[in-house]
Order: structure tokens, then C-alpha cells, then sequence
């Protein structure tokens, strides 16, 4: 798997996964759409730490600052 995530992307991500966490343990969110959301922000944070979105392959997204080389 190649990189195709930014650290920014990241940072959104974890941050969202966090809220999503905050607002499901306060009971703010719950019932199944409470569960929907926590499985979605645990897959933030697994993509995240990855650096690597599956989604982002089929729109050839990349969000990676990675510099390739000039030849």
C-alpha cells in the first residue's frame, strides 16, 4: 500500500473520530446510528494511522505530500 493520505487528512480525521467518541460515551448519539457513527470513526483512526484511504484509490485521490523525483 502506498501513502495516499496527508497529514492534514489525518489530523481531520482523528479529530472527527474524537468528537464522534465525546458524543457517543455522553449519550448524545446512541441507539444504531450511535453504533454506525463509532464504527466509522474507528475506521478514521485505523485509515489514519495506515496513512492509506481505500476510497481514495478508484477517484485517484492523494493527499500525500510526498515530492517526486524531477528527472
Amino acid at each position: 500500500m502506498r501513502k495516499n493520505m496527508g497529514s492534514s487528512d489525518r489530523v481531520i480525521r482523528v479529530l472527527v473520530a474524537a468528537v464522534i467518541a465525546f458524543l457517543y460515551y455522553n449519550n448524545t448519539i446512541n441507539g444504531i446510528v450511535g453504533i454506525i457513527l463509532l464504527v466509522f470513526a474507528c475506521v478514521f483512526v485505523l485509515t489514519s494511522f495506515m496513512s492509506f484511504c481505500p476510497l481514495y484509490v478508484p477517484f485517484r485521490i492523494n493527499t500525500c505530500n510526498v515530492k517526486k523525483g524531477i528527472k
